[in-house]
């Protein structure tokens, strides 16, 4: 009765493993290469412009404050001989309130930047995820993986040209 039951069990394992693969090999896979379609997007090209044009007046305020700053300290360097205390004590004076002016400006807007490319970066990467659902439901993939995770890829299933195309329609 044991070799019996032993049987039993070793061929519903047997057969439990066969069906399992046999549903594996149904599956259809594909990759996306999702940081290269990032880059490729024409929606990302804008961005720069459109984060530049928004935070211009803020940028050449605090680039103004790194030129006088800079120019302070050359000429604190290059005419100190020459000045008196109370001429030097300005002159630095001068150099500490640029520089306190420009580390309360700088560093916010830096922050305020990042901040603003991350969200935008954000929306792209939700277009990506949009057209890539698209594209695998339209082509009946069962699982998309990121082509840089992936060691092989057949290039048939390699569907970034596709999603690509999807992306770039979304406006």
């Amino acid at each position: 009765m044991k070799t019996f039951t032993k049987s039993l069990v070793a061929g519903a394992l047997i057969s439990a493993a066969a069906f399992s693969s046999a549903a594996m090999a149904e599956q259809k896979i594909g990759a996306v290469n999702v940081q290269g379609i990032f880059q490729s997007m024409p929606q990302a090209a804008t961005i720069q412009q459109d984060l530049a044009a928004e935070f211009k007046d803020q940028t050449e305020e605090v680039s103004r404050l790194e030129k006088d700053i800079k120019y302070y300290i050359e000429k604190n360097q290059r005419d100190a001989a020459t000045m008196s205390s109370k001429e030097k004590t300005e002159l630095e004076g001068k150099i500490n309130a640029l520089r306190e002016e420009y580390a309360a400006k700088a560093q916010p807007l830096q922050q305020e930047v990042q901040g603003r490319l991350k969200e935008e970066q954000n929306k792209l990467l939700g277009f990506i995820k949009q057209s890539i659902d698209v594209v695998a439901a339209k082509e009946k993939y069962d699982v998309i993986l990121n082509a840089n995770a992936v060691a092989f890829i057949n290039p048939e299933d390699d569907i970034s040209k596709k999603v690509l195309e999807q992306v770039s329609k979304v406006k």
